[in-house]
């Protein structure tokens, strides 16, 4: 199985280090440190199998295409859409969040 290459656009790389300084702030180094590698786990997840995520915002915000994939033990979702040659990661946010708002943006 051919893995795909994964790119994170600038609001997905915000949100990425938005959450690292938080669990700096709150945890110190060995938390944010899981956190980025349980990261890059989901996203090798989502190079191998980008349809495997779920549609669940994609039907709410006809957003077509659109998956998410929950980063195991931390409260992220990555949003993304197969690229064709590469998957790309639109956000990762924190469940809690208002994600349709969130996403509103990339929609327009």
């Amino acid at each position: 199985m051919k893995t795909k290459y994964v790119v994170l656009r600038r609001l997905a790389e915000l949100d990425v280090e938005q959450a690292i300084a938080h669990y700096l702030t709150e945890g110190g180094a060995d938390l944010a440190l899981r956190f980025v590698d349980t990261l890059e786990d989901a996203l090798r997840e989502v190079g191998l199998r980008p349809a495997a995520g779920s549609p669940r915002y994609a039907h709410e915000l006809n957003l077509p295409g659109l998956r998410t994939w929950p980063i195991r033990r931390f409260p992220y979702l990555v949003f993304h859409v197969d690229g064709g040659e590469y998957i790309d990661v639109w956000r990762v946010l924190h469940q809690q969040r208002d994600i349709p708002h969130w996403l509103d943006a990339i929609a327009e």
